[in-house]
């Protein structure tokens, strides 16, 4: 028999540390930065041949600036290969980024530099920053139980044993599974419950900081919907902070409280979610909102088609990346990499044009008769 996923939520049962922030006085999201990125590079070495000589670099994330605030949800998007999961695994130290600074600000209100921690004190950070992995099923040790899974990380910071399995079994109800079940393997689950199990096990020393790379993407459009209402209740009962990395705009517009948008390892525009779908001010931020399916089907909406293909983080073209694609190009943009320009408030734009084109966003999009 299949394990069947719990409608309830009830993550109240988290039992919470001394410098949690549920109690009186929690900030909104608004207040302080938690995670301030300035000029985060991660360039990888292009080897060739028997000898693995290096003949180039792969800029795989090429000077990436922005500020996260606490209990904020920031959508990172663009499409395969833009970097953005590169990103997340900088941030995290699952890559020691090339360049750059990734300053965490700690429960205990000390600001580190994540990039220049040592592994023993990257151990201790970790309990603040987790990560939620896009596969659920290569994710999980299919070895090892549903217990053993989600109780991994306690057992690797040496929580109290003698609590374990009551603490997997608080986790498994918060995230809509039943305890019962924690003595199954993965592959006893759907996809959708799998994904839980993942969540569960990033819950578990009580994270400040998540990182979720496309956690839906392997899911079922009903299922995805399931996964995303999961994290928001979530994210309001344990006052989460999450970078959401996706491809697709329309599942990050209903979760995230701002949008970053890369290409080819390049943060190329940032706005809160509806002033960025209303109000885009970057070519490709354009044919991306482009292809958001609208949820009125008496809207029709302008599809933008790009011409080639997103180009190698290994050559990028000159001036700015994106001008090979561009249909407002012009000959400065080919030559000179554009500056970061404020649109207006909380938006920014990498454009030579930003104050000038009129983009088509989804306000822009007269209702007709299908």
């Amino acid at each position: 028999m299949n394990a069947v996923d719990s409608p309830s939520l009830r993550v109240g049962n988290i039992p919470r540390e001394a410098g949690d922030r549920g109690g009186a006085g929690a900030q909104e999201m608004g207040g302080d930065a938690i995670l301030k990125v300035n000029d985060l590079k991660m360039h990888f070495p292009l080897r060739q041949g028997m000898l693995q000589r290096r003949v180039g670099t792969i800029r795989a994330v090429d000077g990436v600036s922005f500020e996260l605030r606490e209990q904020e949800v920031m959508g990172l998007v663009g499409e395969s290969g833009c970097g953005k999961t590169t990103v997340g695994r900088a941030l995290l130290r699952l890559y020691d980024p090339t360049g750059g600074e990734v300053l965490f600000h700690r429960a205990d209100g000390s600001w580190v530099d994540v990039a220049k921690l040592s592994k023993r004190e990257m151990k201790d950070l970790r309990k603040e920053m987790r990560m939620i992995f896009q596969d659920p099923f290569s994710s999980l040790n299919p070895r090892l139980t549903v217990r053993d899974i989600i109780a991994e990380p306690l057992i690797i910071h040496n929580q109290d044993r003698d609590k374990i399995t009551t603490r997997v079994a608080e986790l498994m109800e918060a995230v809509g599974l039943k305890p019962a079940y924690m003595g199954r393997y993965p592959h006893e689950f759907s996809g959708g419950q799998r994904q839980r199990i993942g969540v569960a096990r990033t819950l578990a020393l009580n994270p400040r900081l998540i990182v979720a790379d496309e956690p839906v993407s392997a899911l079922d459009v009903s299922v995805q919907a399931q996964v995303l209402n999961m994290l928001q209740s979530l994210k309001d009962e344990l006052r989460l902070t999450f970078i959401f990395i996706s491809h697709d705009l329309s599942v990050v517009e209903h979760i995230c409280n701002r949008i970053a948008v890369m290409y080819v390892g390049k943060l190329v525009e940032l706005a809160p979610t509806d002033e960025l779908l209303r109000n885009p001010r970057h070519p490709y931020t354009e044919a991306l909102v482009s292809a958001v399916p609208p949820a009125d089907p008496l809207i029709k909406m302008e599809r933008i088609i790009l011409d080639g293909d997103v180009p190698s983080p290994a050559n990028p073209p000159s001036g700015c990346v994106f001008h090979p694609r561009c249909r407002y190009a012009q000959d400065i943009c080919r030559d000179q990499v554009p500056p970061v320009v404020e649109v207006g408030p909380e938006h920014i734009a990498r454009c030579h044009f930003a104050d000038e084109l009129d983009l088509q966003g989804v306000a822009d999009v007269p209702a007709e008769a299908v």
